[in-house]
């Protein structure tokens, strides 16, 4: 039933996802990253970082810095810690959010912090972030939060990533032979447009923490796009619909071919 993907993304190395040296596509227009941090070293290496992988990164020190740059440029990603002065993540997110006339009011947002536990992890999830950084960290995880702004530039399977979240090859095939059946069964769900369905919120939760696993990077990206929608409380649109449709796909083909 499904084939080997011809298009040759699952060839793509995994420290580079879009084969290019700036680690987005030539020609194409690099994306912006606001990152706000009070701490020098961490917003020096964070800017440093996105502008390696390809990204235009400007930088500010404080909340209201962070919500007036929102409020006057667009952003595709924003790297907001969690106690700056004046107003630290959460703050910045809710008044962008809260003001439809900001360039940046949806924009990607990730909350980075010294100190996580699990519940404020799950706070800030709950609270409109897509993901949350944990400091000190390193290109490698930079690369998976660029990851979920440019999902067209991603492998099928990163193969490292796999292995780190694994810890062992037989581990990751396992997996990825359970991911696969996963797929089959969101993929043949599809003709019923389960995407409209109130508990697809939590398949897709699922989902993202499966592929996270198994390094299936892409498809990761397309997931948080419609987590996204669901946040937002918007309707999947008829392309984001069939781009993820295309991207599980390729997946489940890779998945198979690799096994």
């Amino acid at each position: 039933m499904f084939n080997t993907p011809s298009n040759g993304r699952s060839a793509v190395p995994a420290g580079n996802p879009s084969g290019h040296p700036s680690g987005h596509p030539s020609g194409a227009h690099a994306l912006r990253v606001l990152v706000a941090d009070d701490d020098p070293a961490s917003r020096l290496f964070l800017v440093e970082a996105m502008r390696t992988l390809g990204l235009e990164a400007e930088a500010c020190d404080d909340g209201a810095a962070a919500i007036a740059r929102g409020r006057r440029e667009a952003y595709d990603l924003l790297l907001l810690d969690c106690r700056m002065p004046g107003a630290g993540a959460q703050q910045v997110l809710t008044e962008l959010r809260g003001d439809p006339a900001a360039p940046s009011a949806e924009s990607t947002a990730v909350a980075t912090s010294a100190e996580m536990d699990a519940a404020e992890r799950q706070r800030l999830l709950s609270g409109g972030f897509t993901e949350v950084l944990q400091k000190p960290c390193d290109l490698a995880d930079l690369r998976r939060i660029v990851a979920l702004v440019q999902p067209d530039c991603q492998p099928l399977l990163d193969d490292a990533q796999g292995l780190a979240s694994t810890g062992s090859e037989p581990i990751m095939r396992a997996m990825r032979a359970l991911l696969r059946d996963e797929l089959v069964g969101i993929y043949q769900d599809l003709a019923t447009a389960v995407l409209t369905e109130a508990g697809f919120g939590d398949r897709l939760h699922k989902l993202r923490g499966s592929c996270g696993f198994c390094g299936a990077t892409a498809l990761a990206a397309r997931v948080v796009q419609l987590q996204e929608q669901f946040k937002l409380g918007r309707a999947i649109p008829p392309a984001m619909h069939e781009r993820f449709r295309a991207t599980l796909l390729e997946t489940i083909e890779a998945l198979g071919a690799g096994a």
